[in-house]
């Protein structure tokens, strides 16, 4: 009974047909920024109920149902990962849900490697093993579900796409994950690296300073980077610099600017309060969209547009 609880309380979901956020989904708790994955979009009615997306993260997914309780092709996909859910209404059945998803991924280009319904799949063990946004953005019934995974190489580039979907009470409820495969940038920036280019262009960017989604919250795998600021910033006494916060174009410019002048606040505030360098030294700034270094029409672009940079006066 505890292990069936569990599984029901478990939680993934997804809807379908394009169509742009709206302030309804905003309010359902996923954020100000969160918006359709381009090209697949939404079903109709639908609001965004989570939304988590990480330059490189993994993604668990099925391309195959279980045999006697147990995976027969489980694929771990390392990359950028778009984790969304939706809710809507009474009325469509999780089928017809489920079926625009995988009509719309197919027209997108993605070829099946599994779609299939509660017992087909593998029943309760087999939505243990997906991964699911937490309770209250996404919900899985274990008894009453369906499942789909699809892969697609394009420009040698491999992404996976699955989409779950289920019920909670009289709603539907659905949850669209798209990896994309990739190799780990490194992001580290070591203290001489940082000197170098202060030095040769007055600036330079930082991309191993991570916030969560819409939050100026330093999360703790950016210390490396912030101890090698401080190693710069402790070498040279005399050294003061602009710590300016950058953004890609999702969202509202207004919005956008106070994030990035919040996140340039932080990095300050770290530095200051963990390291010792005084308050004087550190200027903040925060330009959100206006600079961009790539095209904010691709992911590759926005995720070099969203940084953190040093600036020499």
């Amino acid at each position: 009974m505890p292990r069936l609880a569990l599984a029901v309380a478990a939680a993934l979901v997804i809807y379908l047909l394009p169509g742009p956020t709206t302030p309804a989904a905003a309010a359902a708790g996923a954020g100000a920024k969160s918006h359709d994955y381009p090209g697949i979009g939404r079903f109709k009615g639908s609001v965004i109920t989570g939304y988590d997306v990480k330059d490189f993260d993994a993604a668990n997914l099925q391309a195959a149902p279980f045999k006697d309780g147990k995976a027969t092709d489980p694929r771990r996909v390392e990359g950028r990962i778009s984790r969304i859910a939706y809710r809507t209404g009474p009325g469509p059945s999780i089928l017809e849900v489920s079926r625009n998803f995988e009509n719309q991924l197919a027209n997108a280009g993605f070829e099946t490697l599994l779609a299939c319904d509660v017992d087909a799949c593998g029943g309760i063990p087999f939505t243990e093993a997906i991964d699911v946004l937490p309770i209250p953005q996404m919900w899985v019934d274990g008894f009453n579900y369906r499942y789909y995974a699809g892969r697609k190489v394009e420009n040698g580039r491999e992404t996976y796409a699955s989409v779950l979907v289920s019920k909670n009470n009289d709603d539907v409820v659905a949850q669209l994950t798209v990896a994309e495969r990739d190799a780990m940038q490194n992001k580290m920036v070591d203290a001489a690296a940082m000197a170098k280019g202060l030095g040769e262009t007055g600036h330079i960017a930082l991309y191993g300073l991570y916030f969560d989604t819409d939050k100026a919250v330093i999360k703790p795998e950016s210390r490396p980077t912030l101890d090698q600021i401080a190693k710069l910033l402790s070498g040279q006494p005399g050294l003061n610099v602009y710590i300016v916060g950058h953004t890609d174009s999702q969202g509202k410019p207004a919005y956008n600017l106070d994030l990035s002048r919040r996140r340039a606040e932080a990095v300050a505030e770290d530095l200051a309060r963990n390291y010792g360098i005084a308050k004087t030294r550190l200027s903040t700034a925060g330009v959100g969209l206006l600079a961009p270094v790539g095209s904010n029409a691709t992911e590759a672009g926005r995720a070099l547009n969203r940084r953190v940079e040093l600036v020499q006066p």
